[in-house]
């Protein structure tokens, strides 16, 4: 459902830097005046490599009046030493205390390529002249930014969203972990949470820096090197993990550690059927050398099957909760989680867990789930690593705690988890649906492996490119954990193929026996869905060509349900609703929660309804049933019991086709894949 860019593996678009770039703002900027004395050192035309010390700054009288900065040699003193160009200020940076000999100082950037270096011994002043030299240079469509407790900020050239060929002028600024960004033609400054980048590299000539979201890529570029070198360390430093709390880590989307995220999938693919897995000891130096890896970037560690022994991934998790500054239950908490081992009622230890859950930070909660989730399929193969539950929690019990494992309370805790997870973590059925497959993929593929046919971890799979063809064809290694999304990248990347604007690309699965494909929602999970084809079936990848009209259809309507007529056609009569062979009009209506059928328009009463997140919806009908008309869907439903239903409905005209299947979609994914998020609304 993507605008999918991988900078990973194509060269980015390059930033024509002079007459290509948009400038639009003709707003004068507004006129800030402050004086006093500051602390100044010569300008430099290179980086600040050492710390100044007190002996290297000169005491000068400054003004800022009319967009200029003037320094001089006393405040007696006619004419200045020199000037700054408010207009000529590229980025204002406010360095950590004790930076330098100077208490506090902060750097401006010119258009010059030249540095100039200020300081104050008292903070207070010191954040009087930051906030008053940015309000005079930053432009008052970013006005937003000042308001932030800034680390940086400035302007920089940039490229993404649906125009890639000109590179526009943007403002930025960094603050802690954060990006904010006033791009061209937006109402207000969006954040980047730079630690859940998917991705950050410098590539290109021109030293792009190219940060890689989940919904969009964005390239940008300073205007000179000087400004754009600090720009890179700074980013790159802001992204990566900063101390030995939860909160402090390289997070995914989800709000886990990448490092959790990555020993917890790798252990998934390869070490679900190790006999004694979390309970062996892995070689120390290994996992010494593998935490000081992941904890530096986790974004750039791959852990890879031959060269990661599973013991050692596993003793790194266990390692990285040991060491956990706060722990994962916090200080605050942690004895109130040991006292509820207490009670007897289960329901009522239950429901103090879930209070005690809602109490964590987001991530120590998400953090917890995501391991406790890992633990629960753990031992579902508890027949075959030895690992059940009693002993998951002996191991992880004071693992989690950080104890010396004499209390069993800590076990208790953890057992009780794993035990009552449906419950605790409010787990729906369609989460444990679809665990349940993926556990099932993963039988699967391990029984492959241990027959010989194929290497443990490996599943190989056939997808097309555009169309069935020979020449289309890719053999692709699928990862237990692997996304639609992401082998959708994967073929892309392979035939470099190279985005065009409003390019919206899928993975499909189609059936060749029932003539009908369906596009895969971005997430869903590649394996579980591989094991389920049967020989008709395959994947391919390819332009979904009626989504922007669906986008459109859908940001334009009012309500989230649809009704109308449509033909309707069921599969030998298996839905028992009486009627003879051939297509009927019947009249529907779609909600969120389910699609009901009425006879005719006047019904009250619905002869049969489905929930909608029982239902998969096929573009397409078999031409053996003479569909009265080319725009129709096959439709398969499944309940809980595995009990299955088909059947085919038939839309008039081509929009009512698109507004029916955007609305099946929408009702179903919800507007995090077809609305605003969508990455081509996005800059």
């Amino acid at each position: 459902w993507r605008n999918l860019r991988n900078a990973s593996c194509w060269k980015p678009p390059r930033l024509e830097v002079g007459g290509s770039e948009e400038k639009p703002y003709s707003v004068p900027l507004p006129s800030v005046t402050h004086h006093g004395f500051l602390y100044k050192t010569p300008s430099m035309a290179k980086p600040i490599g050492e710390r100044k010390g007190p002996e290297e700054f000169s005491r000068r009288w400054c003004t800022l009046q009319d967009g200029l900065l003037s320094y001089y040699e006393s405040d007696r003193s006619a004419a200045p030493n020199g000037e700054l160009r408010a207009e000529e200020m590229v980025c204002l940076v406010h360095n950590a205390p004790h930076t330098h000999g100077i208490e506090n100082t902060f750097e401006v950037y010119m258009e010059s390529e030249r540095l100039y270096l200020f300081g104050l011994e008292k903070p207070d002043s010191a954040r009087e002249w930051l906030k008053s030299i940015a309000k005079s240079f930053v432009h008052p469509c970013a006005e937003e930014l000042l308001a932030l407790d800034f680390e940086r900020i400035g302007r920089l050239h940039y490229k993404g969203g649906l125009n890639l060929e000109r590179a526009k002028e943007g403002w930025f600024a960094l603050v802690g972990s954060v990006l904010h960004v006033c791009f061209q033609d937006s109402e207000r400054q969006e954040p980047l949470q730079l630690r859940k980048l998917q991705e950050l590299s410098i590539q290109g000539d021109n030293e792009v820096l190219v940060l890689v979201e989940r919904r969009r890529t964005l390239y940008i570029q300073g205007e000179r090197k000087l400004d754009f070198l600090g720009w890179v360390q700074a980013i790159q430093k802001a992204a990566g993990s900063s101390g030995d709390t939860l909160s402090e880590q390289q997070l995914t989307e989800s709000d886990v550690p990448l490092l959790v995220d990555r020993c917890i999938d790798y252990i998934t693919q390869c070490g679900l059927t190790s006999e004694g897995i979390y309970r062996k000891s892995g070689q120390n130096s290994k996992t010494t050398s593998l935490l000081e890896m992941l904890r530096r970037d986790a974004r750039s560690v791959r852990l890879k099957e031959g060269e990661h022994h599973v013991d050692d991934v596993a003793n790194t998790l266990k390692r990285f909760f040991r060491d956990l500054g706060d722990g994962l239950f916090t200080r605050r908490w942690g004895q109130d989680w040991l006292r509820a081992t207490a009670l007897e009622d289960e329901e009522v230890k239950i429901s103090e867990y879930r209070q005690l859950l809602g109490t964590l930070p987001t991530v120590n909660r998400a953090t917890l789930k995501s391991l406790i989730n890992h633990l629960f399929r753990v031992q579902r193969f508890s027949g075959e690593n030895q690992m059940n539950t009693h002993n998951l929690a002996i191991v992880f019990g004071p693992t989690l705690f950080q104890m010396d494992g004499k209390d069993y309370k800590a076990g208790r805790v953890v057992e009780d988890l794993i035990s009552h997870y449906v419950k605790i973590f409010n787990v729906n059925d369609q989460e444990m649906k679809k665990q349940q497959d993926e556990i099932m993929a993963i039988m699967k593929m391990r029984e492959a492996a241990s027959s010989g046919t194929q290497q443990a971890g490996d599943f190989i799979c056939t997808v097309y490119l555009e169309e069935k063809k020979t020449e289309a064809e890719q053999h692709v290694k699928i990862p237990a954990t692997m996304t639609a999304e992401e082998l959708t990248f994967e073929i892309l990347d392979r035939r470099k193929v190279v985005m065009k604007e409003k390019d919206y690309w899928s993975c499909y699965e189609v059936n060749e026996r029932e003539e009908a494909e369906r596009p895969l929602h971005y997430s869903e999970k590649v394996l579980p869905i591989l094991h389920c084809l049967g020989t008709e079936s395959y994947l391919v990848v390819k332009k979904q060509m009626a989504m922007e009209n669906m986008l459109i259809y859908l940001a334009s309507r009012g309500g989230d349900c649809k009704h109308g007529l449509m033909k309707f056609r069921e599969e030998r009569n298996l839905l028992g609703l009486g009627l003879s062979t051939g297509f009927h009009d019947r009249y529907f209506i779609l909600s969120h929660r389910c699609l009901r059928l009425y006879r005719e328009v006047r019904s009250h009463k619905p002869e049969k309804e489905w929930p909608v997140r029982n239902l998969r919806v096929y573009l397409g009908i078999k031409k053996k049933l003479r569909p009265p008309t080319c725009w129709g869907f096959t439709v398969f439903y499944e309940n809980e019991k595995h009990e299955k239903q088909q059947w085919y409905l038939c839309c008039d005209t081509q929009a009512d086709l698109r507004e029916w299947f955007a609305t099946f979609l929408h009702v179903q994914v919800g507007r995090r894949m077809l609305g605003s998020e969508h990455p081509l609304l996005h800059p």
